[in-house]
């Protein structure tokens, strides 16, 4: 039976990404099956996770995911592994305001043991202080050890471990030369740089201790329940996703669950020029980064074409809502001719930050027909709407009414929002 663990933080920025990208590609050149997990609606991290793992990443919601759901995908990922180790999100009792969905949620869901990676920086005997207000504030959750990462010294390494009650895994010195470039929705995208497999290799040369991996096996838990996590239908029996560089922010564990359920999946690379399947039920722009390149898709002729003459039904989130509409303004205040079928133009020269979970009513039973759970990232802007109908009605995470989100003219509709799940 597989066994996994969390890593948490106290906060966002404290080094968990790169211990977890260096503790999953270790355990896998030391021959154990790991596989890996996201806590949250992130797109990207996981795309490093699967680069060290060689395995899809799936990302786990405890507030858009019921907990069946959630123990569903967990099962579909320990399938053929020896461990799951699972990345959290910001700090670990961060999440949304009034509702469950933080990191400690979902350890507390799953019986699951918590590694806190400290940021050692700017204290030494007061992070013990903090160590145990985290272990303590609730009891439910089990703290099992501590990564001090980024100590300054043997002498800084040691003031921390004479402090601390909790047991010490491992210490890591401060490394800046271990730091990746970020933009404006999080880190720069694991696919763009050929350095990537480099770097994850000194990650796991930072974290390669005989004992302390061995002894986080020891500390990780069996996990129980059954595959499957079902969590939206299809939009269709086969589907045409677009997949590069502009269009990357889809997640494994839906592609994945469309697969089990049936649905034939193939890619196309709009950057690329590249048309979707004219066969395909239906075509799914997912979001990324189509406000970087979006003079090169005003260009590629071949893939707007495919789209403007595909029969099926046509869904775009986020990025791929923007370029279902008319236009779209870069940084610059360029505008960029766009696919034109829906009556939106949006800018990504007016930024403003939009972010946030959605539960959303499809007005018309399209693209899927109940409650969903969704999020918003974006700093582009809807300047303006011609007549179409809207698609959801939205509330916020805590219930609050807001404005319809996106828009739908015939088979062809979009928004703002990443959809994770129907509603548990």
């Amino acid at each position: 039976m597989a066994k996994a663990i969390v890593v948490a933080a106290p906060a966002s920025g404290s080094g968990k990404t790169l211990i977890t990208l260096g503790l999953l590609r270790a355990f896998r050149n030391g021959g154990v099956r790991v596989a890996a997990a996201k806590v949250g609606p992130d797109y990207i991290d996981p795309r490093f996770h699967e680069a060290a793992t060689g395995r899809p990443c799936y990302n786990l919601d405890a507030w858009a995911m019921s907990p069946s759901q959630i123990k569903g995908l967990v099962a579909e990922l320990a399938r053929d592994a020896d461990l799951v180790i699972i990345e959290g999100v910001m700090g670990l009792f961060d999440g949304p305001r009034g509702a469950k969905g933080s990191t400690a949620d979902l350890a507390v869901m799953l019986e699951l043991p918590v590694l806190f990676a400290l940021d050692c920086r700017h204290q030494a005997q007061s992070a013990a202080a903090l160590v145990h207000g985290f272990a303590s504030y609730s009891k439910d959750l089990d703290l099992a050890g501590v990564i001090l990462n980024r100590t300054a010294s043997e002498r800084h390494e040691l003031l921390l471990r004479e402090a601390l009650s909790h047991e010490v895994l491992l210490a890591l010195r401060n490394d800046e030369a271990l730091s990746w470039p970020s933009r404006h929705l999080g880190l720069v995208q694991a696919q763009e740089n050929s350095a990537l497999d480099a770097f994850i290799e000194a990650a796991a040369l930072r974290v390669s201790n005989p004992k302390a991996l061995e002894r986080i096996l020891d500390l990780a838990r069996p996990l129980e329940g059954t595959g499957g996590g079902q969590v939206l239908p299809p939009l269709a029996a086969s589907i045409a996703i677009a997949r590069d560089d502009a269009f990357s922010f889809s997640y494994s564990y839906l592609l994945d669950s469309w697969r089990r359920q049936g649905a034939a999946l193939s890619t196309f690379s709009p950057l690329a020029d590249e048309a979707p399947d004219a066969t395909a039920g239906a075509v799914f722009l997912p979001g990324g980064y189509p406000e970087l390149h979006a003079g090169r898709i005003a260009a590629n002729l071949h893939f707007l074409d495919g789209l403007r003459s595909h029969a099926g039904l046509i869904y775009g989130e986020c990025g791929g809502y923007m370029v279902l509409g008319e236009s779209l303004i870069d940084s610059n205040g360029m505008s960029h001719a766009m696919a034109g079928l829906l009556p939106l133009t949006t800018s990504f020269a007016k930024r403003k930050l939009h972010l946030g979970y959605r539960q959303l009513e499809p007005l018309r039973g399209e693209p899927w027909n109940g409650v969903l759970r969704a999020h918003e990232f974006h700093y582009s802007t809807a300047v303006s709407e011609g007549p179409a109908d809207h698609l959801f009605t939205a509330r916020d995470a805590a219930g609050n009414t807001l404005e319809n989100m996106g828009l739908r003219r015939g088979r062809v509709m979009g928004s703002y929002a990443h959809v994770i799940a129907e509603a548990g």
